[in-house]
């Protein structure tokens, strides 16, 4: 595409040559700029663009996108290059906005549903594109797993992130058309809304789910978290509410399109059988879940009896509710790492009538600290013994981290801490006895463990397993 396409409906200056620069790609990373990129120098939390310019220029880039002003003297050395220097009013919008058009506007060719919440996006969007499958609907997923289209992975290299940067999110909406994707389930996180990653991408339902305790730090505050999640009300052009949780409904209250609502025992209008309810994965949480998923594909045209009977199909997505089992042993490995989270879990756990209940957990490093000693409560509300660990700790004390949980304890006899995460897995699930169930809460699907800049390979299902072996348990 040509640069003077992409500008035409931007307000904008330009230095250098620009009449007839061609672009071909758009990214805010130095290290994927190549022959007629184009370099967005956005200003992120932890890296300033406009530090890389140069390498970008010397890498081929054909124009770089400013938002801030710089020296005559720079912008002078950079437009002598033969680079366009352009001077846009908000550079994340327009790498957004340039992300979709270069990739050809692949959403507007797909239905797409958003679904944020603070628990249950990746398990929703599973869900409904497990049903769209058994309806004969080619769907993919987007989310906190990766990218599935129906039900496979695809080995595409895209950023670990709930919801990919725009950069990333079109160019992956253009494979899913390519490969005869007609609909897309995706996961709204609350800082993809907040920083525009969804900006450009036509939604065609939104779901919000529900409002809990998690990344609150990151928006400075819980009515900045909520603000950001209802952005999703406006991007829609029609949202499901669960009407179970009042901040939803809140949120949805003054939407300017039609919305829709669901709980555990109905789904926009139509009653779950008891056919239906049977087939649920455990737990009251996934009960909504599943609901929720419901709601999408009836509101999509999926005729009720059709939906009753996909039901069957449904399963859990990686490190959600994950079971490692032996002959009298199980062990359960899910993504729990947030107070709601942590008790729908333990909760459901405890529906299946353990003889014991063990759960092994610890809270991440640089997030929401307030957290933590409401999971301490819950653990030992629920469980026989806890064994405190440490998750990702980053660069945080994980003994710290630890002592923060501990503040929300009252039976510490109850309580064991152990800091190395292999240690723990261990040792509880080798003091595990018959009919005991053990729950390994926090990193679900993860396969690293990031300790200070470190990312170490770590999977609890793989360790729980190595545990069961190593004490001849399998």
């Amino acid at each position: 595409m040509h640069l003077i396409e992409l500008l035409k409906n931007w307000p904008c200056t330009v230095k250098g040559e620009w009449r007839d620069v061609k672009i071909r790609s758009v990214t805010e990373h130095p290290a994927r700029v190549s022959r007629n990129s184009l370099f967005v120098a956005r200003k992120g939390a932890r890296f300033d663009g406009h530090q890389a310019i140069d390498e970008a220029i010397a890498k081929g880039a054909a124009a770089v996108v400013i938002d801030r002003p710089v020296s005559s003297l720079k912008l002078a050395k950079w437009a002598e290059t033969g680079t366009a220097i352009v001077t846009v009013p908000d550079s994340s919008r327009f790498l957004s906005y340039s992300a979709a058009e270069l990739a050809g506007n692949p959403s507007e060719e797909l239905q797409v549903i958003a679904v944020t919440g603070t628990n249950g996006k990746t398990t929703v969007t599973h869900f409904i594109g497990q049903l769209l499958k058994e309806t004969g609907v080619k769907a993919a997923v987007i989310g906190t797993t990766g990218c599935y289209i129906d039900g496979k992975r695809l080995d595409i290299p895209i950023p670990s992130l709930t919801t990919p940067t725009a950069e990333y999110l079109h160019p992956l909406l253009q494979v899913c058309r390519l490969e005869g994707v007609t609909h897309v389930a995706l996961e709204a996180s609350s800082i993809g809304l907040e920083r525009g990653r969804l900006a450009d991408c036509a939604i065609d339902i939104g779901i919000l789910l529900n409002v809990g305790t998690d990344h609150l730090e990151d928006h400075g505050g819980r009515e900045a978290y909520v603000a950001a999640k209802k952005k999703l009300v406006t991007l829609s052009r029609q949202v499901i509410v669960n009407e179970e949780d009042p901040v939803c409904m809140k949120m949805a209250e003054d939407a300017a399109v039609p919305v829709y609502r669901f709980c555990r025992s109905e789904y926009i209008g139509c009653l779950a059988s008891g056919s239906m309810i049977s087939k649920m994965p455990t737990g009251l949480h996934n009960r909504l879940n599943a609901m929720a998923a419901a709601s999408a594909v009836r509101l999509l045209g999926i005729p009720e009896q059709v939906i009753e009977r996909s039901f069957s199909a449904l399963a859990l997505p990686p490190g959600r509710l994950q079971l490692a089992e032996s002959v009298n042993r199980r062990v359960y490995i899910d993504y729990a790492h947030s107070p709601d989270a942590l008790e729908a879990v333990l909760q459901a756990v405890s529906g299946l009538n353990p003889k014991r209940l063990v759960c092994v957990f610890g809270c991440g490093g640089n997030r929401d600290r307030e957290k933590r000693p409401l999971m301490g409560r819950i653990a030992e509300k629920y469980c026989d013994h806890v064994v405190i660990t440490s998750d990702n700790p980053r660069d945080e004390d994980p003994g710290m981290i630890a002592q923060h949980i501990l503040h929300g304890v009252k039976h510490p006899h109850k309580i064991e801490v152990e800091l190395d995460r292999r240690t723990a897995i261990r040792r509880a699930v080798g003091s595990s006895g018959p009919d005991d169930i053990v729950v390994i809460a926090g990193k679900g699907h993860e396969t690293v463990q990031i300790i200070n800049e470190d990312s170490i390979l770590f999977s609890d299902y793989e360790e729980a397993m190595e545990a069961l072996k190593a004490d001849q348990l399998l």
